[in-house]
């Protein structure tokens, strides 16, 4: 049985972690948020400790690190733009980091955390679910070349959310970051890294665009706005040659198979997250309707 803390457990992903550490058998012992709605601890772990100041939180992770109960994982589900700050907190206190997508906002801090993790021995986790999924990797054996693919990515939220830190760009990416990042990784784990893009439109709540990759194309069309649903309700579609690809609930139900994943000594790093990671802040920073060619 391995101990655990948590960032960010009054977030909306963060039950999909606290199940997945009770479904494996390991205890929660800390966990911190600024919000203190976070009765669902009691479900799995009413013993747990909780703080909303981070440096309390780090105080108490220290103490641990000199008893009997030190934490040996960090689970990560606070705002994109803290997932830095606390993957060091995480190995400054012993610990190995468990961080939700995207690892990093711009991609220049991944070579400081790759420096970290030499420097304290420990591992930075990066939830990459969709690869665990196995109708995926079945399909990932099959690609040759020359796949067209189309994506239609439509996820209503309400007004609050670009009101919240996801709809501020400095701290979350912004949609082609916090929403995209998912896609993107997954298609570029299927067909090669990306050659060149464009994007053709770029709002707050919807984005748009083109990205060659080795072994395919993917038009992409990503939205939060309700009206770009025919049915005002989610609508997600990807289709590789006109046939569609088909997820089930692997974005919601393959977070215990990547804690498994880790604790058997697998588990995907700060080179697995890199390329989308790079793709997204590209996308962010060049030029609009420009064909952009890239070189890696």
């Amino acid at each position: 049985m391995s101990n655990f803390a948590i960032t960010g457990v009054a977030g909306y992903i963060a039950p999909r972690h606290i199940e997945a550490i009770h479904q494996t058998g390991n205890q929660l012992l800390a966990a911190l948020d600024p919000h203190d709605s976070v009765g669902l601890l009691d479900k799995y772990f009413p013993d747990c400790r909780f703080f909303v100041e981070p440096e309390r939180f780090d105080r108490y992770l220290e103490k641990l690190k000199r008893g009997q109960n030190q934490v040996e994982y960090v689970t990560i589900c606070s705002p994109n733009y803290l997932h830095d700050a606390h993957c060091r907190l995480a190995l400054r206190v012993g610990a190995n980091a468990i961080c939700e997508k995207p690892l990093v906002i711009n991609p220049w801090n991944l070579n400081q955390l790759k420096e970290l993790e030499e420097e304290y021995g420990k591992k930075i986790y990066v939830v990459l679910q969709l690869r665990l999924d196995k109708k995926l990797q079945e399909i990932k054996k099959s690609i040759s070349s020359q796949h067209i693919v189309n994506i239609r990515y439509i996820t209503p939220r309400g007004l609050w959310y670009l009101s919240s830190w996801k709809g501020n760009e400095q701290k979350s990416g912004g949609l082609i970051t916090n929403i995209g990042i998912h896609l993107f990784d997954i298609m570029i784990w299927l067909f090669g890294t990306y050659e060149a893009f464009k994007v053709t439109e770029f709002q707050q709540d919807h984005v748009a665009g083109i990205v060659w990759l080795r072994n395919a194309v993917v038009d992409f069309f990503l939205s939060i706005d309700k009206n770009d649903s025919l049915t005002g309700k989610p609508f997600r579609s990807i289709t590789v040659d006109g046939e569609e690809l088909q997820f089930g609930d692997s974005f919601t139900d393959l977070h215990t198979e990547i804690y498994k994943d880790i604790l058997n000594g697998g588990g995907f790093g700060i080179d697995d997250a890199r390329s989308s990671i790079n793709l997204t802040y590209l996308m962010r920073t060049s030029e609009k309707s420009k064909l952009i060619q890239l070189h890696q």
